[in-house]
C-alpha cells in the first residue's frame, strides 16, 4: 500500500489536457446540464464504455490521471452543469471533492453518484442501487430525493499541502484492516460483503497475542474542538497509544454497521484504546449499535466533535488510501446536495 501523499499541489498547478470527451452540449430546457467525471479505472468500468447516446445533453469527461482532473473539473464549470456525475467509486468522489473544491468553491452543483469501485460507502449512505444508471440519476435530478452531507476536509499541519476531501478516515488498526481488505477483493468480495469479511478477519486478528502488530495500536494523540481539548484516554494500554480511530460524517455504512452507536448527524469519532479478550466478546454488539452502556470504562469513545487534529506515528486511511504520519487538523467542508433514488 502507497505511504506517501499524492501531489495534490503539482496536479492543481500543471493540469494536462482533462481527458477524452463524448456527447454533445445542446441542452433543451426540459433537461439539466449534466456533467460526468468517469473514471474508467475503477472496479466496475474496467472494459465498459459509457453510453451517452439517449442523453445528448449530457458533458462526459475521461481524466486520464489525477493531474488531469483540475482542468476537467474547470471545463464542466465553465459549461454550468447543474448536475455533477461521479462515475466511480469511494476514491474516485474524493478525488473529484478535493480538485473541485477550488474550481466550485462556494457554487457546487447538484452531484450524484454512480457506485462503480471496490467500495462505494457514499453510495450506502445515500441508499443509491449498486445498479444505479445514469439515466436514472438524471431523472433523479427533478424526480428523487435530495441528501445534504458534508464531507470530511483534513489538512496537513506540519507540512504545506492541499486540504484534502473524504468520507471515511481511519487509522490504527483500521489501516491493517484496509490492507487486508484489498485480500478480501482479490478473492471476489466487494462494497458490503468486503466489509463483513474485512471485520470478520480483523476480529480475529485481535484474539492475537499482545506483541501481534494488531493489537499494539498506534501512537497518536486526538485534540478536540477549536479549544484543542485532549481527549480523554481510558487508561486501557499504554496511555500515548490508540488501536483504532474511526471518523466520518456519514450516517449509513455497509454490512449494517453502526460505529458510532445512535450518534447520526455530523462529525462521528469511535476510538480504541485497547481491546481485551473480555472486550472483544462485546465487539459485533457494539459495531451494530445493540450496546451502548459502559463503553469508556472498556476504552471505547463514541464521539461527536466540530473537528479535531491528530498526530500519528503511522498512516492512515482517507476513503480507501494511505496517507504519511503527521499532523492534520480534520474538519467538516462545506454542505453539499446529492440526488438519491
Amino acid at each position: 500500500m502507497a505511504k506517501s501523499i499524492y501531489d495534490f499541489a503539482q496536479g492543481s498547478s500543471h493540469p494536462s489536457d482533462g481527458g477524452s470527451e463524448s456527447a454533445g452540449t445542446a441542452v433543451g430546457a426540459e433537461h439539466p446540464t449534466v456533467g460526468v467525471i468517469y473514471n474508467p479505472r475503477s472496479h466496475r468500468n474496467k472494459g465498459r464504455d459509457l453510453n451517452c447516446d439517449h442523453t445528448p445533453h449530457v458533458q462526459v469527461v475521461q481524466p486520464g490521471d489525477r493531474s488531469q482532473l483540475p482542468q476537467a473539473l474547470q471545463r464542466l464549470a465553465d459549461r454550468g452543469v447543474e448536475l455533477l456525475v461521479i462515475n466511480g467509486g469511494d476514491g474516485t468522489v474524493r478525488d473529484v471533492l478535493t480538485f473541485g473544491a477550488a474550481v466550485f468553491k462556494d457554487n457546487w452543483p447538484t452531484l450524484a453518484v454512480l457506485p462503480k469501485g471496490k467500495t462505494n460507502a457514499l453510495a450506502v449512505d445515500l441508499d443509491g442501487p449498486a445498479d444505479w444508471s445514469l439515466q436514472e440519476a438524471v431523472d433523479a435530478y427533478d424526480n428523487g430525493r435530495r441528501i445534504r452531507r458534508r464531507p470530511l476536509v483534513v489538512t496537513r499541519l506540519d507540512e504545506e499541502g492541499v486540504p484534502v476531501f473524504g468520507f471515511i478516515l481511519g487509522a490504527g488498526v483500521f489501516t491493517l484492516a484496509t490492507e487486508a481488505g484489498q485480500g478480501a477483493h482479490k478473492l471476489g468480495a466487494f462494497n458490503s460483503l468486503a466489509v463483513a469479511v474485512t471485520t470478520g478477519w480483523t476480529m480475529l486478528q485481535l484474539f492475537g497475542r499482545s506483541s501481534n502488530r494488531w493489537r499494539k495500536g498506534v501512537k497518536m494523540q486526538l485534540l478536540l474542538g477549536s479549544n484543542r481539548v485532549p481527549m480523554e484516554h481510558s487508561g486501557r494500554g499504554d496511555p500515548a497509544n490508540r488501536q483504532i480511530l474511526f471518523a466520518s460524517t456519514l450516517e449509513r455504512f455497509p454490512a449494517g454497521l453502526k460505529p458510532f452507536g445512535a450518534l447520526r448527524n455530523g462529525l462521528k469519532i469511535a476510538v480504541l484504546d485497547q481491546v481485551t479478550r473480555r472486550t472483544m466478546a462485546f465487539i459485533p454488539a457494539i459495531l451494530m449499535g445493540r450496546m451502548n452502556r459502559n463503553l469508556r470504562k472498556r476504552g471505547i469513545h463514541q464521539l461527536t466533535a466540530s473537528s479535531f487534529e491528530m498526530e500519528l506515528e503511522d498512516s492512515f486511511i482517507l476513503d480507501g488510501e494511505a496517507f504519511p504520519a503527521g499532523r492534520y487538523r480534520v474538519d467538516q467542508g462545506p454542505e453539499l446536495e446529492f440526488v438519491a433514488p
